[in-house]
C-alpha cells in the first residue's frame, strides 16, 4: 500500500456524517477509520454495530473498524456483519489473541492488533503472521484531539524492522495526534495507513487539509523509497 490518510469520523460531525463521507470521497480518500469505544475499555463511548452498518450503507469506501471495547471476542461478527473490511483488536483486551485473529479472517475482514502507547511490540511480534495490519496509537486512547506522542517514531521503526526481519507483509497503521507537522516523519518511521481526525475535521476547509497530508504522506513515502534504493 502507498502511504495512505484514513480520515477518522471520531472527529467529523456527528449529525452529519454523510456530508463528510462525501467530502472524503470528493477528495479521494480510500479508508475510513471508525474508533468504537465502550466506555469500559475506554472512558468514551461512541458507537456501535448499527452506525457501521449506516455508514456502509452509503458508501463504498474501506471500512477500518477500531474495537477498542472490552468484548471484542463476543461481538467482531457483529462489526463484520455490518460492513467492517480492517478489524482491529487491541491486545490488552483479548484473552487469545491467536485465535481471535483467525476468527476475524475466516469471518471475511482483514485482522489487525492494535497496541497502546506503552505496550511493548514484544506483545505482537509472534502474531503477525495473523495480522494483516498493526495499529500503534501514538495517544492514550480514549479521545480524539490528543498530542502525537513522540516515542511511537521510535517504537514505529522497529515495528517495521521486526516485520521486515520476519519477512511479513504486514502494514503498519498509526493512529493519535496526526497533522502536518509530524505525518512526513510518522510516514518516514515506516506508518503504511496514518489516522488523522481532529487535524482534518476541525479544519476550515476538511478536504484540503485531507489532500494535503495525504500529498505529504505520498511524498515521504517516496523519499523512503529512494533512500532504501541507495
Amino acid at each position: 500500500m502507498k502511504a495512505a490518510i484514513a480520515p477518522s469520523l471520531l472527529s467529523g460531525n456527528f449529525l452529519n456524517l454523510l456530508a463528510d463521507i462525501r467530502l472524503m470521497e470528493k477528495s479521494e480518500a480510500k479508508v475510513l477509520h471508525l474508533d468504537v469505544m465502550d466506555g469500559h475499555f475506554v472512558p468514551n463511548l461512541t458507537f456501535g454495530p448499527p452506525t457501521v452498518r449506516a455508514i456502509r450503507e452509503v458508501t463504498d469506501l474501506t471500512l477500518d473498524v477500531h474495537l477498542m471495547i472490552a468484548n471484542a471476542e463476543q461481538t467482531f461478527k457483529d462489526y463484520i456483519g455490518a460492513g467492517a473490511d480492517f478489524v482491529s483488536v487491541h491486545v490488552e483486551a483479548v484473552a487469545n489473541l491467536e485465535d481471535l485473529l483467525c476468527e476475524i479472517t475466516n469471518a471475511g475482514a482483514k485482522a489487525g492488533v492494535a497496541l497502546n502507547p506503552d505496550t511493548p511490540l514484544e506483545a505482537v511480534e509472534n502474531f503477525l503472521d495473523k495480522c494483516h495490519h498493526v495499529l500503534l496509537m501514538s495517544v492514550n486512547p480514549g479521545f480524539g484531539g490528543q498530542k502525537f506522542i513522540p516515542a511511537m517514531f521510535n517504537k514505529t521503526r522497529q515495528l517495521q524492522s521486526i516485520i521486515r526481519r520476519k519477512g511479513q507483509n504486514v502494514l503498519i497503521e498509526v493512529d493519535g495526534g496526526i497533522e502536518k507537522d509530524n505525518v512526513r516523519d510518522v510516514v518516514k518511521a515506516g506508518g503504511d495507513l496514518v489516522v488523522s481526525g481532529s487535524s482534518i475535521f476541525s479544519s476550515p476547509n476538511p478536504g484540503r487539509e485531507f489532500r494535503r497530508l495525504q500529498q505529504i504522506a505520498l511524498e515521504a513515502r517516496v523519499d523512503s523509497q529512494k533512500i532504501r534504493q541507495e
